[in-house]
């Protein structure tokens, strides 16, 4: 059914009813109505409410049907306000357009049938205008919310990256500072002692202990920057022999220092804590040979039970606080809560400095803040 155009629901001839507007008003508010369909994506809901009001105005009078402007004004709410929001105005606008009708009825004697057919056609196009928006405005937030989802999944990417990349540079720092730290100091102690020392025969074995110390450093060196060179993640950097304690306490006796060892049971079998026990003692050894260089004995005791291996180092004659200008005992610390151990260190009964160390037969995920 078509519906022509209105005449304030009077019989065509008989215009000028009390409820009829002029054609100039009606005109000016079709053109605002129709330009403010230009703003729909900004502000959905006014254009709405002036598309409805154009629409009641234009109802009253001898102009067009007004049911395109307010289907599409009523279309822009839902795809860009959201369901609710579009269901009340669309509410809204019926609410409007029959008040109106009914009053045009009841004041100016217009044709309830004439009026009845602008507002059901007005309405039903809106509504068409309502669900095809509903439809458009959920698909369009479904794409964004993807979109969000895949843009939010890319941050947490490159935030996982870099938390990999700076866990990847703390290790390698671990490994450089172990193996240069060490060697170093063995040689600036075994340089020390040649230089001392009168007798010839010291002074050349000294200097040939330097030279193997050295190589061995740039052979472990060689090694780490090999396995960076391939690239795997997580791979690790330097062998663990089945004795891991015997190398950097021979070179602490090469260098002079008195040092024994006490073993009661035997080593992990896990690797990751084989290399932890290493470098423990390792680094415990460089702060000794480094702070305390006139030490009358630095003593290791390692005990392994069925759940845990300990590991002490203690030694006299501390001359400076170990860990002053360097990261020595973050780095133990950070070697044994790497599997799941703990670490202590600080000054012990009768002047001595103290190192204790617990670690897990097995690696465990490393503390947290959450956790203690």
């Amino acid at each position: 059914m078509s519906v022509g155009p209105a005449t304030g629901g009077l019989p065509p001839g008989q215009g000028g009813s009390a409820t009829a507007l002029p054609s100039g008003v009606v005109l000016v508010a079709a053109v605002t109505a129709s330009a403010a369909l230009l703003l729909r994506r900004r502000f959905p809901v006014a254009v709405a409410a002036v598309a409805t009001a154009a629409s009641a105005g234009m109802m009253l009078a001898p102009s067009p049907g007004s049911a395109p402007l307010l289907m599409v004004a009523l279309y822009a709410v839902p795809v860009y306000r959201g369901t609710r929001v579009a269901w009340i105005c669309w509410a809204g606008a019926g609410a409007v357009l029959i008040a109106l009708a009914s009053a045009g009825v009841l004041l100016g004697g217009a044709s309830p049938a004439d009026l009845s057919n602008i507002v059901i056609t007005s309405l039903g196009s809106s509504l068409i205008g309502v669900l095809v928006g509903i439809n458009v405005g959920n698909r369009k937030r479904y794409v964004e919310a993807i979109i969000d989802r895949s843009r939010q999944l890319l941050v947490e990417r490159d935030q996982q990256a870099q938390l990999a990349a700076a866990a990847e540079r703390a290790r390698i720092a671990r490994e450089m500072h172990d193996i240069v730290s060490h060697s170093l100091t063995v040689v600036v102690a075994l340089a020390e002692g040649a230089t001392a020392t009168d007798d010839p025969e010291r002074a050349r074995r000294a200097t040939a202990q330097i030279s193997d110390t050295a190589r061995d450093a740039l052979r472990e060196m060689r090694a780490m920057l090999g396995v960076l060179r391939d690239g795997a993640p997580d791979a690790p950097l330097a062998a663990v022999d089945d004795d891991p304690v015997a190398a950097p306490v021979a070179a602490a006796r090469r260098a002079g220092f008195p040092v024994t060892v006490q073993l009661a049971g035997a080593y992990p079998e896990s690797a990751a804590v084989r290399r932890a026990l290493a470098r423990i003692v390792q680094e415990s050894l460089t702060n000794a040979m480094r702070h305390a260089p006139h030490t009358t004995g630095i003593d290791v005791v390692i005990a392994t039970t069925a759940s845990e291996t300990t590991v002490t180092v203690s030694n006299d004659g501390v001359t400076g606080a170990p860990n002053a200008g360097g990261h020595g005992i973050q780095g133990l610390r950070e070697r044994a809560d790497h599997v799941g151990g703990t670490l202590e260190a600080g000054p012990a009964e009768r002047g001595r400095w103290r190192v204790h160390a617990r670690l897990p037969q097995e690696p465990q995920p490393p503390s947290t803040p959450e956790d203690e």
